[in-house]
């Protein structure tokens, strides 16, 4: 079964209640069960302690006027910050500096993200955002990687997500997420445990997106975001623990969440003159779930809702549209202690821009989307299973 398949039946599992298995583990049999067992052992000796907390950075970023801008972040450690070392250091904080710079007005940012969350637990979270700010303008969710590693039924965790991302709709905010990052490309993690987790997430984020669509949103894929990072500065990239990205690393997850944070704002006009899709850039209009299986092997690409001839869905069901968003360079908050010096604004501006051709790396076993669906014109994170 192609994973632009398996992310419809997860999805439709997930919109009727219905269960599609825990991450995939009976295919594998009780000898399979069990190398990976050993493995994830082993793995557990090679990542890194975790750490104790992380800092908190709700709070106000810029000095514009105008009324400030609210915020909200949900999600697991990645949206908390874990391995930050300082709160103008996470996702959140970049993202809102970010948002300040652009639109010349304050950002209040909450975060309720929760260490070791799975998507389960959004639906907490999401009443006690919404208890702190009851119409948020926009709000960005990050979750997944727990849900991997812990084995959760995929169409549960995605029902979840979708639940949460109705909810934030339904009180006016605009919704981003960060889809399930590609947890093969944590590298001290061995062989055929990573492999395993590679397809595992992959298929979650796909997934994910459907749903996030489907339910008004715009999803980005976080995807092997670091991976090559990782593989060039591993000390520069990914915080001590080896699993969690720096504040180098988060700089690099904002940069690729931004520009679709800021065009769900309409902060550069698209409201009035929508993006058209690229196809140099290798973006395009087609079925939802084909966008979402491209995607998650594009890091940083987005998928959001659109409509061909004025309708909403065809043949094969949502119409998506599928970005590959410019990343600009955002300057450190001239509020926040040593500005300049946190490596954010560097970070985010060594990044390049979408590549003008991008090769889908989807992998081969997996790719059967065929050309015929094309439009007419809370627990301790862990980074390995156990």
């Amino acid at each position: 079964m192609g994973r632009a398949r398996r992310a419809r039946k997860i999805a439709q599992a997930a919109a009727y209640g219905g269960g599609m298995g825990v991450a995939g583990l009976g295919a594998l049999g009780a000898l399979g069960y069990g190398i990976l067992r050993g493995e994830a052992m082993m793995a557990r000796r090679i990542v890194g302690q975790h750490f104790e907390g992380a800092p908190s950075d709700s709070g106000t970023y810029g000095a514009g006027s105008g009324t400030a801008v609210r915020f909200l972040v949900l999600g697991d450690s990645t949206g908390v910050g874990m391995g930050a070392e300082h709160p103008h250091q996470t996702v959140g904080a970049t993202i809102a500096s970010g948002i300040a710079a652009f639109s010349g007005r304050p950002v209040e940012l909450t975060n309720v993200a929760v260490i070791g969350a799975e998507s389960t637990g959004l639906d907490e979270q999401l009443e006690r955002g919404l208890a702190a700010v009851p119409q948020p303008d926009v709000a960005v969710i990050m979750v997944g990687a727990n849900d991997v590693t812990h084995r959760i039924d995929r169409s549960i965790a995605v029902r979840h997500l979708e639940m949460a991302v109705c909810g934030l709709r339904e009180a006016g905010a605009e919704v981003v997420v960060g889809t399930c990052p590609d947890l093969g490309a944590i590298q001290p993690v061995p062989q055929p445990l990573r492999l395993l987790a590679r397809r595992w997430s992959r298929d979650l984020a796909a997934a994910q997106t459907v749903a996030v669509v489907e339910a008004g949103g715009r999803a980005v894929s976080i995807g092997d975001l670091l991976s090559e990072a990782f593989s060039a500065e591993p000390h520069v990239m990914f915080s001590k623990d080896r699993f969690h990205p720096s504040p180098a690393g988060y700089a690099r997850v904002a940069a690729a969440l931004l520009p679709t944070v800021s065009a769900a704002l309409d902060l550069f006009g698209e409201g009035s003159a929508p993006t058209e899709p690229n196809l140099r850039r290798g973006e395009s209009v087609g079925p939802l779930a084909v966008a979402a299986t491209k995607a998650v092997t594009q890091p940083g690409t987005e998928v959001a809702p659109a409509e061909v001839g004025g309708q909403a869905r065809g043949a094969h069901g949502r119409w998506a549209v599928l970005l590959h968003r410019i990343r600009p360079t955002v300057p450190d908050d001239p509020t926040a202690p040593d500005a300049g010096t946190s490596g954010t604004a560097h970070a985010l501006g060594d990044l390049d821009p979408a590549p003008s051709d991008v090769t889908d790396r989807t992998d081969s076993a997996d790719h059967t989307a065929g050309t015929d669906e094309r439009p007419p014109g809370g627990r301790a994170e862990d980074p390995v299973l156990h």
